[in-house]
């Protein structure tokens, strides 16, 4: 199972990851450029001590001269235990070599002849040297040069290098803990915020939805992050509510056919009754049923608009011959209450038929519902590019302002004072239209004014 580390320990590490890897760069690159300088250093003391000899080596004008030169450099660098010396003369044999050490003379015979400027390092047992070798000419007739070789011993250098590089990466190692402490003080001091955040969020409960998380105590990199929160709370308080009063709606709404339905059967059974009185007894449960069935059938269509309605099927419907259909069922009950039905423009969309006529079907019967005798309804459509636009128009009393922003809601009804009848509706049938129009990428409004009250749909292609 793989561990979870927290952001405070990851930044934590990889804070002191990074120190450590700049303090050994640095490291490294310090202990280079003091080992570059050694070898400079050790070059040019080398080079000043084969300008001695040199100048020496271009004296000698006879063989017999040799030996008393071979003295010379004897003499020369008595006392000088760290720096040896070897000379080859021109017929290559050992002229002079320090008794304390045994000179490399093949390497030494090799880098001058190359003529090379640069040192050349050995190790004998435990000590190293670094030596520096030159052919030197000279006035000897008929000679060849002599080969000068000059070495020093580099102990001093490496155990200061061993004592410095251990102190060094003391120090790095010390100074990365040290970085690794400072981040872990740091990620803390800076992740508090969110800590903060987690404290406050922490209290919002079912009960204290309306709480808000602060955005001006907090950095600017999380105030993003703090208004989304924010958002995501008013988002899950208006469900909330929604769902609260949805409840508390359907309860009541539910109540009233169940306890009619107990009532009348409790009636019915206090005592003996006749078989007509039984049928009519029945045939009112019936009602009540039917009531019931229609409310549980419009809420779970309700309940799938919650989840994102899903269109049945998609086809071309011409809005015109729907509405027509729908005037030809409509037109008993409105010529029986003198209603004129009217329908004006042609217009087509996409989308589910059925959906779509319970939609202006559930507006049209709103309407007839609330139109006086001898008033009228008028049906405009009109198909603008990319939006077509269905207005139902119906003379009669202004809906009350205050209402206008609750029609759509479930089990909302203006007229408070109603009561329920098999007749009416589940007060579900406006939030049903809104749901199929929204299905249908549109939306519904509503106006009212003196006299006439107009539903506006605006279908987007």
């Amino acid at each position: 199972m793989s561990t979870k580390w927290s952001i405070t320990t990851r930044l934590t590490l990889l804070f002191a990851l990074v120190s450590s890897g700049v303090l050994l760069a640095f490291s490294t690159f310090v202990i280079s450029a003091i080992e570059k300088h050694f070898v400079e250093q050790d070059k040019e003391a080398l080079q000043g001590k084969i300008v001695l000899i040199e100048s020496a080596v271009r004296r000698l004008s006879t063989p017999e001269a040799l030996p008393a030169f071979s003295q010379l450099l004897h003499d020369a660098f008595v006392g000088h235990d760290d720096l040896m010396v070897l000379a080859l003369a021109p017929d290559g044999s050992t002229l002079h070599v320090s008794t304390n050490i045994i000179f490399p003379v093949d390497r030494a015979r090799q880098a001058a002849s190359a003529q090379r400027t640069g040192t050349f390092d050995w190790r004998e047992g435990t000590r190293i040297y670094r030596g520096l070798a030159k052919a030197i000419p000279t006035s000897i007739p008929d000679a060849g040069p002599m080969v000068v070789a000059v070495a020093i011993d580099l102990n001093h250098h490496s155990n200061f290098m061993a004592r410095f590089e251990k102190t060094l990466f003391a120090l790095a190692t010390t100074a990365a803990l040290a970085c690794g402490l400072l981040g872990w003080f740091v990620v803390r001091r800076g992740l508090a915020p969110l800590r903060l955040l987690k404290e406050q969020a922490s209290n919002v409960t079912a009960s204290s939805l309306d709480t808000r998380l602060p955005e001006t105590s907090i950095p600017v990199e999380l105030t993003g992050l703090v208004q989304t929160l924010n958002q995501m709370l008013e988002r899950l308080q208006d469900a909330f509510n929604r769902l609260s009063n949805f409840s508390s709606d359907l309860a009541h709404e539910l109540r009233t056919p169940v306890t009619n339905l107990t009532t009348q059967t409790q009636v019915a059974l206090s005592q003996p009754r006749d078989a007509k009185a039984y049928r009519e007894t029945l045939a009112s449960n019936a009602e009540e049923f039917e009531r019931l069935s229609r409310m549980i059938s419009d809420m779970l269509f309700l309940a799938k608009a919650d989840h994102g309605l899903m269109l049945p099927s998609t086809e071309t419907i011409e809005l015109k011959q729907e509405i027509d259909e729908l005037f030809d069922f409509y037109d008993a009950l409105a010529e029986e209450r003198r209603v004129t039905l009217t329908v004006e423009g042609q217009g087509r969309i996409t989308g589910d038929r059925l959906m779509l006529r319970r939609a202006i079907s559930n507006l049209l019967s709103n309407a007839l519902r609330h139109t006086p005798t001898d008033g009228r309804i008028t049906i405009r459509i009109q198909n603008t590019g990319a939006r077509t636009h269905v207005a139902i128009e119906n003379t009669g009393q202004a809906i009350s302002p205050e209402d206008i922003p609750h029609l759509f809601n479930r089990f909302y009804r203006a007229d408070k004072a109603r009561t329920h009848t098999s007749s009416e509706g589940t007060g579900l049938g406006l939030a049903i239209t809104k749901a199929i129009v929204s299905a249908h990428r549109g939306n519904v409004s509503v106006s009212s004014r003196a006299g006439l009250t107009r539903f506006d749909l605006v279908f987007n292609e």
